[in-house]
């Protein structure tokens, strides 16, 4: 399985912070945000990964990572994307570098206590399809909204004003390679990029989307709420637990 870590946009959220390094180089406790969903993968035995990043500071992820050698991988490879087209399109800078294999997508500020092993291994088994993790939290309007009938995902609205449910989907996901198909049939949401939550909806449409809950504490750290939150809980219970 290869592994993508998605990187890029302008964080402006977190301006004026991200006026001078992108928002996955902030550090977070005692480390720079990107090592989590790095460790993340690591953690599931991947050691194949791309990131994708973008604007002023890509240089800067090359002289921090170089080639992924101090995180044991294999082979850390980059991708640059212009602009902001969403989620979605970053992802679509990857598929030469997925060729065919199943790949583990991790948004670049997303943070958890644990690890995805047991939803890495319980993927390899459903062999094709897509999979996305599960979270119950307080402000799910943020998110893309899992709307449940019982144990069945019935859809993902995105950052619904009124949500149906606490449970979002957390930014890991698991995909075969007719993601980049998927995508290739999107168009711009409202805000003009290409959604993760429209991918996820084709699967589901095609019956062909399964979902696990996320063990342990989950943030993003894309708002100062959020990387506040990711400090604490980091520097209290640590992340990335085996």
């Amino acid at each position: 399985m290869k592994g993508v870590i998605l990187a890029g946009g302008l964080g402006t959220r977190l301006h004026p912070l991200t006026k001078v390094t992108n928002k996955h180089l902030l550090p977070v406790y005692d480390k720079p945000m990107i090592y989590y969903p790095i460790q993340a993968l690591v953690n599931a035995g991947i050691r194949d990964i791309m990131l994708v990043t973008g604007g002023n500071s890509a240089g800067d992820f090359l002289r921090l990572l170089g080639n992924g050698k101090e995180f044991g991988l294999s082979h850390l490879s980059y991708a640059y994307q212009e602009g902001e087209g969403g989620i979605a399109a970053a992802l679509s800078l990857t598929e030469h570098f997925v060729n065919r294999e199943p790949v583990c997508v991790i948004l670049g500020d997303n943070i958890i206590e644990r690890n995805i092993i047991a939803a890495a291994r319980a993927y390899a088994k459903q062999e094709s399809g897509a999979k996305v993790l599960l979270k119950e939290v307080k402000d799910p309007q943020r998110f893309g909204v899992a709307v449940l009938d019982g144990d069945r995902l019935v859809r993902i609205e995105e950052k619904p004003k009124e949500p149906k449910s606490p449970y979002i989907t957390t930014g890991i996901y698991f995909y075969d390679y007719e993601v980049f198909d998927i995508i290739r049939t999107l168009k711009p949401s409202a805000r003009g990029e290409l959604e993760i939550t429209d991918v996820n909806n084709a699967y589901l449409e095609r019956g062909r989307l399964t979902w696990d809950l996320l063990d342990g504490w989950w943030t993003d750290a894309g708002t100062f709420e959020s990387l506040r939150l990711a400090n604490a809980l980091v520097a209290e219970t640590g992340a990335n637990k085996v």
